[in-house]
């Protein structure tokens, strides 16, 4: 069973800049597919970009330009590059175990627990 954890989660100013780690284990990660979610208060929670077993990757409008998803198949880690952050960046971000259908990326049941981003202005 894949099992997500995730981190490098913090507080920054605005402008600034933070990277998130989506470790896995229990499954092959070189065939893994992640997507990076993330949920404001009283927001629903929203696909913020994935990538794909072969490096397929794809960005919420609201985050082109500014964050960037990799992965690295020797550590089994996912990163999300955050950049030039704002304030409305603020929330509890999740990696999730997926798959990419073209390019829709298609969310499994497999979550981690969340790390908190808070961006002040």
């Amino acid at each position: 069973q894949v099992q997500l954890v995730e981190s490098g989660g913090g507080l920054v100013q605005a402008g600034g800049s933070l990277r998130l780690s989506c470790a896995t284990s229990g499954s092959t990660f070189s065939i893994v597919t992640i997507g990076w979610y993330r949920q404001a208060p009283g927001k629903q929670r929203e696909l913020v970009a994935s990538i794909g077993r072969v490096g397929t990757t794809t960005y919420a409008d609201s985050v082109k330009g500014r964050f960037s998803i990799s992965r690295d198949n020797a550590k089994n880690t996912v990163y999300l590059q955050m950049n030039s952050l704002k304030p409305e960046d603020t929330a509890v971000y999740y990696c999730n175990k997926g798959t990419l259908s073209g390019n829709t990326y298609i969310p499994g049941a497999t979550w981690g627990q969340g790390t908190q981003v808070t961006v002040s202005s």
